[in-house]
């Protein structure tokens, strides 16, 4: 029997049954993956911080061929190439987008103007409310636990997000830490209607990341990534630890960038000491891989469990 459905205002302006959201990681979150989590009730999410539009073109139509469900689409400004990224957008019919890495002011006007829903992703009190003051939709909160680039003055979900939230009125989604309903359960105690969802999905059966990566998750701790380049040059970011990456988090790296030129051999090859792999510290959490499908039906389901268990 299905879980009992959430209700939020999440789930009602993006037209989905759950109100989980997928992480747009770069060159996973395509159509293989992202068509998986809408069809299990969640918002997928393609990336285009790979800058492979072309190739980003033929994951929409793969999409539209995959599901009938609603999906949306992330604009991480530090990575855009091609300035005409949002007219390419509008014109593939996308009616969510989530922006990040970037001011929100530069593409929210343009976006909700063409009549697009707009989340952006916000990693302080002061990014969110220059994101309310660009007339979001919407707001994914991270907080620095979780993986991917982050803000160097990275602050803990259990603090962020109610920080955001006693503040705002729009809709919050909750990132950083999130990956069943215990979690989930947590976020919305702590003012969020929603959830994201990045390595929980990365370790899943239909990510498209090579298994040496997932076994490694799986056997993680919460203490095995590492959170590198808080000085600069160029963005932090939390990555699993690794001998390369744990090298890096003692003596630092010149050009960040330059560390992710094997991203290739790490996500699909393999290759964890090829480059960076981009983890959560969730990862500690996570035990096995399971469908995208199960791990939204047993968030729900544990979900409702522990708020019926909780003291009253």
């Amino acid at each position: 029997m299905p879980a009992k459905p959430v209700k939020t205002r999440i789930t009602d302006m993006l037209g989905i049954e759950k109100p989980i959201i997928q992480a747009a990681m770069g060159w996973i979150a395509r159509s293989q993956l992202s068509s998986a989590v809408s069809n299990a009730g969640g918002m997928g999410i393609i990336e285009t911080s790979s800058g492979e539009l072309d190739a980003i073109r033929e994951e929409i139509k793969k999409m539209k061929a995959l599901t009938d469900k609603p999906f949306g689409v992330n604009v991480a400004q530090a990575f855009v190439r091609d300035p005409n990224i949002i007219p390419f957008i509008i014109d593939q019919g996308i009616k969510f987008v989530t922006t990040s890495a970037g001011d929100p002011m530069k593409y929210t006007a343009t976006l909700k103007e063409a009549g697009l829903t707009v989340f952006h992703v916000v990693p302080s009190l002061a990014g969110a409310l220059r994101a309310i003051e660009a007339g979001v939709d919407g707001l994914i909160v991270e907080g620095g636990e979780g993986g991917g680039f982050k803000n160097a003055k990275d602050v803990a979900s259990m603090v962020l997000i109610p920080q955001v939230c006693e503040a705002v009125s729009v809709p919050v989604v909750a990132a950083g830490g999130i990956t069943d309903g215990r979690s989930m359960a947590a976020a919305f105690s702590l003012g969020a209607e929603g959830v994201l969802m990045g390595t929980r999905i990365l370790s899943c059966a239909e990510s498209p990341v090579h298994a040496n990566w997932k076994d490694a998750i799986i056997g993680a701790d919460a203490t095995d990534t590492v959170f590198l380049n808080r000085a600069g040059p160029g963005p932090a970011l939390r990555a699993l630890r690794t001998e390369r990456t744990s090298r890096l988090e003692k003596d630092g790296s010149p050009n960040i960038f330059g560390e992710f030129a094997g991203t290739q051999d790490v996500y699909f090859g393999g290759n964890l000491e090829a480059g960076i792999a981009l983890t959560g510290q969730v990862a500690g959490r996570i035990k096995e891989v399971k469908p995208v499908a199960q791990i939204f039906e047993e968030t729900l389901e544990e979900y409702h469990r522990i708020v019926a268990a909780l003291p009253r």
